[in-house]
């Protein structure tokens, strides 16, 4: 069946948001602000439970709304890096350089300002797959969004934002060129041991070829994690639980426990197909070599949102596809290229982990580097078409040959462990 008004005619949603989390609360806000008619749908209860390390880099701070208040835990002013628990060393900057939030107060305040633009929202509710043709499409011009239940929302455009397993993807033809797992652990510590990770966070580059893991204090709490290439499962268990011993912290009970997979897109992988837009982790937008993926959401998102509201308004198919079309090319000319440069430094990291380790270590402009694009004032696509030098390193690291990752040694010939590590001059 299909939704009625009070009149019992079928309403037809100007935008039809499918998921809540950072991506489709923006496409609801963007398309709310300009005045639509918008629902927004989400199949859990909020606020919901997300793995995720909860880190807001500058580009997700300059893509809230305005006068957004952030639900910071911690402001991170310093980062201990290791490698696989040796040679850790910790660089502090005078700047914050990022801050951390629990995801479940961050996406619910995400939503309540898609709610204060003017969307509808709505829990609780499942969707099963979309519909552009067919007898449950009325005209050219309409979606058919069906629900579990077998109720049939109607809409002009529709915003995928459902998750790294879309449906909505799915029906978009999103294809993935790299799925990666994370493990996560919600920590809960004592005060002492808290006090000890303050405004600081662990970056150790694993055991496995592209992985890596983090510490992130929240207050009483320490989120722990670890990712790497999808198929290495039982490695990246291992990893965790290594980590999580030689951290110190294996005495304490995890709160939660949770698993996700990560997904990026191909380079000529769709972002929509008809009146159906995707964004966020539902078009495999996300940085490659990081996994970040919150900034790529909230960015992602927005553009969604503006142009679902330009295809809304398309009198016809052509029309549709045209907006659909300036949709996809604003992704590719920014989040796209952004992800192209992610790709080469992944497969760099992959080979040579200990490189980048010294980088950011031993060399200030490393570091330095690190710290605007934390904070948003370049991102690695930016500091490679700004900067020669890094041009030049990271063309000439493309064609490197292959090197072992064997573990390194300081210049006493003594491993350090990852718990604390040396303090180096701020930035």
């Amino acid at each position: 069946m299909s939704s009625e008004n009070e009149t019992g005619a079928e309403v037809v949603w100007d935008v039809v948001v499918v998921g809540a989390g950072p991506g489709g609360a923006s496409a609801a806000r963007a398309a709310a602000e300009a005045g639509r008619r918008v629902l927004l749908v989400e199949k859990a209860e909020l606020p919901r439970y997300k793995t995720c390390g909860g880190g807001i880099i500058g580009p997700s701070r300059d893509a809230l709304p305005p006068g957004f208040e952030l639900p910071l835990r911690d402001r991170v002013h310093a980062v201990t890096f290791s490698l696989n628990g040796r040679l850790a060393r910790t660089r502090r900057s005078k700047r914050m350089l990022f801050g951390l939030v629990n995801r479940p107060e961050f996406d619910q305040r995400l939503v309540e300002a898609a709610v204060k633009a003017g969307a509808e929202l709505r829990t609780g509710t499942t969707v099963s797959r979309v519909e552009q043709h067919g007898p449950a499409v009325p005209d050219r011009r309409t979606v058919a969004v069906v629900l579990a239940g077998g109720e049939t929302l109607l809409a002009r455009a529709v915003v995928g934002a459902d998750g790294s397993a879309s449906r909505i993807g799915a029906h978009v033809g999103v294809r993935l060129g790299q799925v990666d797992l994370g493990l996560e652990a919600e920590i809960p510590v004592p005060p002492e041991v808290a006090r000890d990770w303050a405004e600081r966070v662990l970056i150790d580059w694993g055991p496995l070829p592209g992985s890596y893991g983090w510490v992130f204090p929240k207050g009483d709490t320490l989120t722990v994690g670890v990712i790497s290439a999808r198929g290495e499962g039982a490695a990246t268990k291992r990893y965790l639980e290594d980590f999580i011993a030689r951290l110190g912290l294996a005495g304490f009970e995890p709160s939660i426990s949770s698993g996700h997979l990560t997904r990026c897109r191909t380079d000529d992988s769709p972002l929509s197909r008809g009146r159906v837009l995707v964004c966020g982790d539902a078009a495999g937008l996300l940085e490659p070599w990081t996994r970040e993926g919150i900034s790529f959401a909230l960015r992602s998102g927005r553009l969604a949102g503006q142009w679902a509201v330009r295809i809304a308004e398309a009198g016809d198919a052509v029309d549709a596809r045209r907006q659909a079309l300036n949709y996809t090319f604003a992704i590719k000319s920014g989040l796209g290229v952004e992800m192209g440069v992610g790709r080469r430094v992944l497969a760099i990291f992959a080979e040579r982990p200990r490189l980048l380790h010294t980088a950011l270590i031993g060399f200030r402009p490393a570091w330095a580097a690190f710290g605007r694009i934390t904070r948003g004032s370049t991102t690695l696509a930016g500091l490679v078409r700004t900067h020669p030098v890094a041009r030049r390193t990271l063309a000439a690291l493309d064609r490197a040959p292959e090197k072992d990752q064997k573990g390194q040694k300081d210049q006493n010939g003594q491993e350090t462990s990852a718990g604390s590590g040396n303090s180096s001059p701020g930035s």
